[in-house]
């Protein structure tokens, strides 16, 4: 974000609330390859996005929390501890107030403004840049010294207990650890995590189908309820299992007759997937461009195929981007928890622009939706702004 719009957010807040606050800012993501295999404790490669969601926070001197967002034009008061659902908007930063609560974090009342530039249902993580952005505020205004994993960990805590989606770790742990330029591969059962460098000259450009889900009530909770099921009759034959992430592939084949075919498929997604978020990583720091579209390529075939969360207006994206060996693109696929959101094209900067303008018309021509097309860089983890 540049320092005129920092300045016209704090300006707003002035406005506001009579007061001057601190911006802090925390981004969104594109997952690059390791879609589902968060919650499966395996390995995700997901980049930081230079989109944001930043929040400008001032102490109060009571224990409210006033909660204005920009987006919705809507304000939204409680006290500190208030556990009460609305299943609104306000569900996200009040929730990540009682997850840190829940943690022992003692906190303060706070005016918070919310503005935010992630779009909302894209796969790019709208939901975890504003609980990173409100926890990482929250814990300022209250003098705490910010332990990234930490937060990162209440604000899962915040989405799956408070909100009710049944995400992983990947979304606000990489919103909390991006490192400008680079992807971070992360191990989801250790939290432990690499930098992995993108290549010099290559632009990410993300294609949203404007096709929307909502992820805390569809597919997305079925299917991670599906891979616990295949971890429940692979166990029988295989008792030291804890996720899927235990799983080879050469266990699932050997096994496959314990599971039923929709279960075999899923899990044969998680289990192939997670070889292919090493591949990728390494494929990255060699420049194997070829290795990278064919790795992307693989992960598509199986989110649409095996793991079902593709649909036609993300398949038709993907393969208009790849159509015709298009030789200044790397590689493509969706990326996000599925049905519906964005497709990520990993292209050579100097042909991005050739790539967007082409793109937009005809996805419209095929699909008739207008699609959101956009060039992103890796950004860094969350932090303060002034």
């Amino acid at each position: 974000m540049n320092d005129t719009s920092t300045i016209d957010l704090q300006h707003r807040f002035r406005a506001r609330f009579g007061t001057d606050g601190t911006v802090f800012r925390a981004p969104g993501r594109v997952n690059l390859i390791g879609e589902h295999t968060d919650y499966n404790e395996g390995f995700v490669l997901p980049a930081a996005i230079d989109l944001a969601c930043r929040v400008v926070a001032a102490p109060r001197d009571d224990d409210r929390l006033v909660i204005h967002s920009e987006s919705v034009g809507a304000t939204f008061t409680a006290r500190l501890g208030d556990a009460a659902r609305s299943r609104q908007w306000s569900d996200y930063p009040l929730g990540v107030a009682w997850s840190l609560q829940r943690d022992g974090y003692a906190l303060r009342g706070a005016d918070l403004l919310i503005d935010s530039n992630v779009p909302i249902g894209a796969g790019l993580s709208s939901s975890a840049a504003i609980e990173v952005a409100v926890g990482y505020a929250l814990l300022d205004v209250a003098g705490h010294a910010v332990d990234r994993k930490r937060l990162a960990l209440a604000c899962q805590f915040a989405e799956n207990e408070f909100v009710g989606a049944r995400c992983g770790i990947m979304d606000q742990y990489v919103s909390c650890h991006g490192a400008a330029g680079s992807a971070v591969l992360l191990d989801c059962r250790a939290l432990t995590h690499r930098i992995v460098r993108l290549p010099d000259g290559v632009e990410m450009v993300i294609c949203n189908t404007m096709v929307k889900h909502e992820i805390s009530t569809g597919g997305y909770n079925t299917r991670r309820a599906e891979c616990e099921e295949g971890v429940r009759k692979l166990a029988a034959a295989l008792p030291d299992i804890r996720s899927l992430r235990d799983v080879t592939r050469d266990d699932l084949e050997r096994h496959r007759d314990l599971l039923t075919p929709l279960i075999y498929r899923r899990c044969r997604h998680i289990v192939t997937e997670n070889a292919r978020v090493h591949r990728l990583a390494a494929a990255l720091e060699a420049r194997d461009r070829a290795a990278i579209g064919a790795l992307m390529a693989e992960s598509h075939r199986s989110m649409r195929d095996d793991f079902e969360i593709s649909c036609p207006e993300l398949d038709v994206m993907v393969d208009l981007a790849t159509r015709d060996g298009n030789p200044h693109v790397l590689g493509a696929r969706m990326t996000g928890g599925g049905f519906g959101g964005s497709a990520v094209v990993l292209v050579d900067e100097a042909h991005a622009d050739a790539l967007r303008q082409h793109l937009g018309p005809a996805y419209q021509a095929a699909t008739g939706i207008a699609a959101e097309i956009r060039a992103c860089h890796a950004a860094d983890g969350a932090g303060r702004e002034s």
